[in-house]
């Protein structure tokens, strides 16, 4: 026998579908809660089929997210053999039937019968080390996405109140200038003081700089008043927004510091991430992503499956006289926009000033490819994939060799 459970996976909950042999289901499909009686009662359920076959049955079911977190966790622990599919796997499986009545039962069988039909690999737990650093890397990410939204609200709100204020400091979202503009966010607070105590109170607040820096700050910043369209400032309203704005932004910017320095700690203590770094163009952000979002490199037993995994085999949708332009919208995300990011760094010239036209890339290897597909008539992204995909497979083979680029001399 060859028997085998299939899980469909939601939040909090699972569909259960066990299969003793191919095409000989036992019993009849249940849910299982993901809680500890739960889980033991799915682990009493596997027993039992280990006692009816003799052999302990393999778990398969869906990536989804952090969802099946808590199952895989569990029955890890416990020794059992856990086969993640990718969604787009079972989906395809699961298409391949004339049945689109789409329903949780359904799709447990599904995974069963793809167990028997498809060559699945077993999952291969990602080392504590890496699953810490992606899950900080998504959250840093999420927190500059709502950082960066509340720059604009931010901005939108200053433009009411103080447009004049952009270009009294030369960074509008240091801590220093945000903190000024907390003391004195309007034409009417800055004309009831005199200039020496604005001087006073941005040295008090930036304490490294110099006195000199202070009074040259506040000068500009007593000009700027003098401009401003809003002398006399109307809705309340605008000044309280303005307010919770800059004391968010110190908020996120404190948050996003400790992310960076946990980030680049842990960093530090993996080998991949220095190897990665030995590439030209890749720098310590993306190098961190890219390392968080692979995991370990032997999940993969050819550079092909890591491509796709990034999502950027391109797949083009042809039907008779029709062909339709390049796709490559699957895999992970974050995977694919450091690539992106990655090559346009390593095509760029290395010079900050060009003293000559002679271009000189910051990788010779990757622009040289570059150029090529060019010559060849291939439109700009199409060029950038396939640079992504070629730096992919390089990536892919320092890490299976454990050792670093060599660039063109």
């Amino acid at each position: 026998m060859n028997p085998v459970v299939g899980l469909d996976v939601a939040k909090g909950e699972s569909q259960v579908q066990a299969f003793l042999d191919k095409k000989k289901p036992y019993k009849r499909s249940f849910k299982v809660a993901h809680t500890i009686e739960g889980l033991e009662s799915l682990h009493q359920y596997l027993r039992e089929i280990e006692n009816v076959t003799g052999i302990r049955p393999p778990v398969v079911l869906e990536s989804t997210g952090h969802y099946h977190t808590p199952v895989v966790q569990y029955f890890e622990e416990r020794g059992y053999l856990l086969i993640i599919v990718n969604p787009l796997i079972s989906y395809r499986a699961k298409s391949s039937s004339l049945r689109k009545v789409k329903t949780d039962l359904i799709d447990a069988r599904h995974l069963c019968e793809l167990y028997y039909k498809e060559d699945l690999e077993p999952y291969k737990k990602r080392g504590i080390q890496l699953l810490n650093l992606r899950n900080l890397s998504r959250q840093h990410a999420n927190i500059t996405g709502i950082y960066v939204q509340t720059k604009l609200q931010f901005q939108a709100v200053l433009d009411q109140v103080f447009p004049e204020y952009r270009g009294v400091f030369g960074d509008l979202y240091s801590v220093v200038s945000l903190l000024t503009l907390l003391e004195f966010p309007t034409s009417e607070d800055i004309s009831a003081v005199d200039e020496e105590t604005v001087a006073n109170r941005i040295n008090e607040l930036c304490p490294s700089r110099s006195r000199k820096w202070a009074n040259t700050q506040a000068e500009k910043l007593m000009a700027a008043s003098a401009r401003n369209p809003f002398q006399r400032t109307l809705y309340q309203s605008h000044i309280l927004s303005l307010e919770m704005y800059i004391k968010m932004l110190l908020e996120y910017q404190k948050h996003l510091s400790k992310f960076e320095e946990e980030i680049n700690a842990l960093a530090k203590e993996i080998e991949e991430y220095k190897i990665i770094q030995s590439i030209p163009g890749i720098g310590e952000k993306i190098a961190t992503t890219i390392i968080s979002e692979i995991g370990e490199i032997d999940r993969f037993n050819h550079p092909k499956k890591l491509v796709a995994f990034a999502g950027i085999d391109p797949s083009i949708f042809e039907s008779g006289k029709f062909k339709g332009s390049v796709k490559t919208k699957r895999g992970s995300g974050r995977l694919r926009h450091a690539l992106y990011m990655a090559v346009r760094c390593a095509i760029r010239d290395c010079r900050k000033k060009k003293t000559t036209d002679e271009i000189i890339p910051r990788n010779k290897r990757l622009r040289e490819f570059y150029d090529k597909k060019r010559e060849e008539g291939k439109p700009f992204k199409v060029a950038v994939i396939a640079c992504a995909n070629k730096l992919l497979q390089w990536i892919y083979a320092l890490l299976q060799n454990n050792s670093t680029f060599q660039d063109l001399t």
